[in-house]
């Protein structure tokens, strides 16, 4: 294969992950988006929990 050719390919393939990327993150803005302040706020306070209890688990 010609160095050009592989280049081509190369951003060819670039693109469609910026693309794909770009949909991911536009799909979560949307889910996002449709929480109200208080569901947020409750889903952040699971969260912190969560990740409260991975850690005293593995301090133990």
């Amino acid at each position: 294969m010609r160095a050009s050719r592989v280049w081509k390919v190369l951003g060819v393939a670039g693109l469609a992950g910026v693309a794909a990327t770009g949909a991911v993150v536009a799909r979560d803005q949307r889910r996002r988006t449709r929480l109200s302040p208080d569901e947020v706020r409750a889903r952040l306070h699971q969260r912190v929990a969560e990740a409260a209890s991975h850690e005293t688990r593995q301090v133990d």
